[in-house]
């Protein structure tokens, strides 16, 4: 493992490492108004490691909105979402607000605090879904264990009407820990303005996505035609029982 980097925001300025506040673009003054607002928020330090690299340096992860990087706040390790200079919102607070909504039946990332740019939340240690399934070759129990478990986070988004919209692509939006325990993380593109599709998403990228022949699924979507049918009387009720008429019908039950 790289050893992390870490640097007071204090001294970021003096190095180029704070071109990681205006990613893609390398802007000093606004390098400084951002240093500012971090130390506001009571972050004190920014750290280096992660899989994704942008400008030589190792970050945790980069979308069209923000790059995702680990920080201080107070002591406590978390991650810090950066809006992107070339974002195409002006702001972090409505994805804020999402997330908060997420957190609020115990889904998604611990917000811990929020500015115009940026996100800090609590810090998962993981690693992306498909990593977790080619590199941890899960039994079948664990595989069982994150696809329910990953079907009742998505019902409770379901159920408070917040659509992420990124589900379909779950392999980057998923992290899995240790323990096996997985997270939906990058509510950018959530929205409470949409039909709701988390449950559809996350059980079809399961049942056709890449992973399926990676996690050998076929013993637990034996009966495909079936679970079609069952998902479609979901979408139409949303209700706790044809879920539960849907976890049956996947062996979850």
């Amino acid at each position: 493992m790289p050893e992390t980097l870490e640097i007071p925001i204090s001294k970021l300025l003096a190095t180029r490492y704070s071109q990681v506040l205006t990613y893609p673009s390398s802007d000093g003054e606004e390098a400084k108004s951002r240093i500012e607002q971090l130390s506001q928020m009571g972050i004190s330090t920014l750290r280096f490691a992660g899989a994704t690299r942008i400008g030589g340096m190792s970050i945790l992860g980069k979308g069209c909105v923000g790059v995702v990087t680990q920080a201080r706040l107070e002591g406590e390790v978390v991650a810090l979402k950066i809006r992107r200079l070339d974002a195409d919102r002006g702001t972090m607070i409505y994805e804020a607000r999402l997330l908060r909504l997420a957190n609020s039946v115990d889904v998604a990332p611990l917000l811990i605090a929020a500015t115009r740019n940026f996100l800090a939340m609590k810090f998962i240690r993981g690693i992306p879904l498909f990593k977790w399934a080619e590199n941890q070759h899960p039994n079948k129990v664990m595989v069982k264990e994150v696809v329910e478990r990953l079907l009742w986070d998505c019902f409770r988004l379901d159920s408070i009407g917040l659509d992420h919209g990124e589900l379909s692509h779950a392999p980057k939006n998923v992290l899995v820990n240790k323990s096996g325990r997985p997270c939906i993380v990058d509510f950018e593109s959530a929205s409470t303005g949409r039909r709701v599709a988390n449950v559809t998403s996350i059980l079809q990228y399961f049942m056709f996505g890449r992973i399926a022949k990676t996690l050998r699924t076929s013993h637990i979507f034996s009966n495909r035609r079936s679970i079609v049918k069952i998902l479609s009387e979901y979408k139409n009720r949303g209700s706790v029982e044809s879920f539960e008429t849907l976890l049956g019908a996947v062996g979850l039950r």
